[in-house]
């Protein structure tokens, strides 16, 4: 391989990056930079520069001077990444099954920071809804019912934390922008086991959302109906607390 110090294009920088990942991923115990050096082919001095930029964003650690193995935030990546494909794995049939029941669209959600991101939705045009945020879509915890099962998991002092880093913007007139008023939600949260939002998010939508749990009894996801406002039905919140219960199961979580 050619070892010159030229520039080096940004398509060449990554697949150098990945060489040395996937040699780090073969040996379980820390690499040397001349060994890494020599199973890449790489000159020392590229492969340290690369190797600096990985400690920086925490794809790689060094345990000390002169030796590297993979980081946290791989761990962090593909503990999330298995997470979202195992809960849609589960999740997918008895959404159908719900959507089906209730003719409205059935939402699959994980928390990412400070946000919920929709990862699954059964819909159909027959439910006379809009979706406005469709599988990939973001939106503020405070301001959906899964985002706040997700709050009512933290301790008060995450919540605060989360309050002062948002502002708790708001979206609508419905929009919970106080923190009080907020704390007061997640307490009826965590006292019932289900979340609203009454059009907090988009005017004229309501959702119901039920937790969905692993078999650590960690919530990973959540699973929610959306509606017109006028037209949520409350017959629906038992179908969609069974249906949560059921994907729980198939995650292995043991109710207790």
């Amino acid at each position: 391989m050619n070892r010159t110090e030229n520039p080096t294009p940004t398509i060449q920088v990554i697949e150098r990056m990945f060489s040395l990942i996937d040699v780090l991923a073969r040996h379980p115990d820390p690499v040397s930079l001349k060994v890494l050096s020599e199973q890449t082919g790489l000159h020392p001095s590229t492969a340290h520069r690369i190797l600096n930029d990985l400690a920086v964003g925490r794809f790689v650690d060094r345990p000390e001077a002169g030796s590297y193995r993979l980081g946290m935030r791989l761990l962090e990546l593909g503990n999330l990444v298995k997470a979202r494909l195992d809960v849609r794995e589960a999740a997918i049939g008895p959404m159908r099954e719900l959507h089906r029941l209730t003719q409205q669209p059935v939402n699959l959600s994980v928390r990412q920071g400070d946000e919920i991101v929709y990862i699954e939705r059964t819909y159909s045009e027959r439910s006379g809804m809009q979706v406005v945020r469709a599988v990939g879509g973001r939106a503020p915890l405070h301001l959906t019912s899964v985002g706040k099962l997700f709050l009512a998991h933290d301790d008060p002092q995450r919540v605060r934390a989360y309050a002062t880093r948002t502002g708790l913007a708001g979206h609508t007139r419905n929009s919970l922008t106080e923190l009080a008023t907020l704390e007061r939600e997640i307490a009826r949260v965590q006292s019932s086991g289900v979340a609203r939002d009454n059009e907090e998010l988009e005017l004229g939508v309501r959702c119901m959302a039920a937790g969905i749990y692993d078999d650590q009894g960690k919530l990973v996801a959540g699973l929610s109906i959306s509606a017109p406002a006028d037209r949520l039905e409350e017959s629906w919140l038992e179908r969609l607390r069974t249906t949560a219960s059921e994907i729980s199961l198939k995650l292995g979580h043991q109710p207790a």
